[in-house]
């Protein structure tokens, strides 16, 4: 099959025939890919930042598609169900106690160290302990888009609100008009938010942030002091909720590296008892062959905690739960109440995709997904015994 493939080089993804994954568990299922996505997270692996420590392994964490194979012990899903595949699978065991990242998480596509699972940039996904880490969507292919971000990013940006404290009439300042915080801010607003700022510099970007009833800021705005001395002059008591959908990779007003810019930035605009949500990635990854140019990632950043105490602020952060999450997103989707699949700019096929990573991290691209083409005689009823799979990981 082909499939997407980092080689630990940074600003180059591969597009490579590789095995095609098998049932390995009888709780398995094999998902033939009908539509993928490329996160704003991939473009962190794709700058040499974040991933295992030996590449390669096939890139890519959102998609939906149909089931093709199903192992002995899987029994919600049948053959020919359309589905998502969540970006983070059911472990298949009960966690009793907290754990940190990675070890709590097995992730698509973030290779070995992340539980091996290669990603699903690829025209067939192994999906573990499948009747727990699937979602079945209508067979509605027209209605593709709106399904397919819940594999992540649509939730990601509804967590990130709830990690904020939201509450409705709330006023929330956004970080961000990539995928996630485009859908964190539309979020806000199907959850009555009374106002919503969202946070850039890419003029494409703010203009779809006003298409949905956002007030844009462009934070790097001449002579107008950044995106806290903006956002106080409108609300010169600050804003309720403040959520980061950009994490470590941030730019400050100078359009310049400054890990710590987003933070400071939010407790400087966050009302008195406000609260700030974090979904963007801090996270320091050991220099590898798979993170050549992780040492450029500090692993503390500056907190304005003087500001922060004296505000009573409160700030929750880290990955989203996207199981947990779906059955209430799912219903929005499912009534037409939301359609995520307005951050869509482009539609690729999978060998066009070394490409579309190139536009995406220059921001040509808001949100990129690539398109497989399906034969319906591809739909047979498999079911199969586990064995040893070899595949890129």
């Amino acid at each position: 099959m082909r499939a997407v493939v980092w080689e630990g080089k940074p600003y180059e993804m591969a597009v490579h025939s590789v095995p095609k994954p098998r049932i390995q568990m009888p709780e398995d299922a094999i998902v033939r890919v009908t539509t993928a996505a490329i996160c704003g997270s991939d473009l962190h692996t794709y700058h040499g930042l974040l991933g295992s420590r030996q590449p390669p392994w096939v890139q890519g964490h959102e998609a939906i598609g149909v089931v093709v194979e199903v192992g002995l012990a899987t029994e919600t899903f049948k053959v020919g169900d359309r589905v998502i595949v969540t970006a983070i699978p059911d472990s298949g065991h009960l966690v009793t106690e907290p754990e940190a990242l990675p070890g709590m998480y097995t992730l698509y596509g973030f290779g070995n160290d992340f539980g091996a699972l290669p990603g699903c940039q690829a025209e067939y996904v192994r999906v573990p302990f499948a009747d727990d880490s699937l979602v079945k969507i209508p067979n509605n292919p027209s209605n593709d888009l709106n399904y397919l971000f819940l594999s992540d990013v649509f939730v990601t940006g509804w967590q990130c609100l709830d990690f904020s404290g939201f509450r409705a009439a709330d006023k929330v300042a956004v970080f961000g008009a990539g995928a996630v915080g485009l859908l964190c801010a539309y979020s806000a607003i199907l959850r009555g938010a009374s106002k919503v700022y969202v946070i850039d510099h890419v003029r494409s970007r703010l203009d779809k942030a006003a298409s949905i009833g956002a007030t844009p800021i462009d934070f790097t705005a001449y002579g107008k002091g950044g995106a806290a001395a903006q956002i106080l002059e409108l609300e010169p008591e600050g804003v309720q909720r403040v959520c980061d959908c950009i994490g470590y990779e941030c730019l400050n007003a100078d359009l310049e590296l400054q890990e710590d810019y987003v933070i400071t930035e939010a407790v400087n605009m966050a009302a008195i008892g406000g609260g700030i949500g974090v979904v963007g990635i801090y996270f320091k990854a050991p220099v590898s062959e798979g993170a050549p140019r992780a040492d450029l990632i500090p692993p503390t950043i500056t907190f304005p905690i003087a500001t922060f105490f004296s505000k009573n602020l409160t700030i929750k952060g880290g990955l989203a739960d996207i199981l947990g999450l779906n059955p209430t997103l799912l219903e929005l989707v499912n009534s037409g109440r939301a359609k995520p699949g307005f951050v869509v700019t482009s539609e690729v096929g999978i060998e066009e995709v070394p490409e579309a990573y190139r536009r995406f991290d220059q921001k040509l691209e808001e949100k990129v997904v690539i398109r497989f083409p399906w034969e319906s005689t591809e739909s047979t009823i498999v079911v199969r015994r586990p064995r040893t799979a070899r595949s890129v990981a």
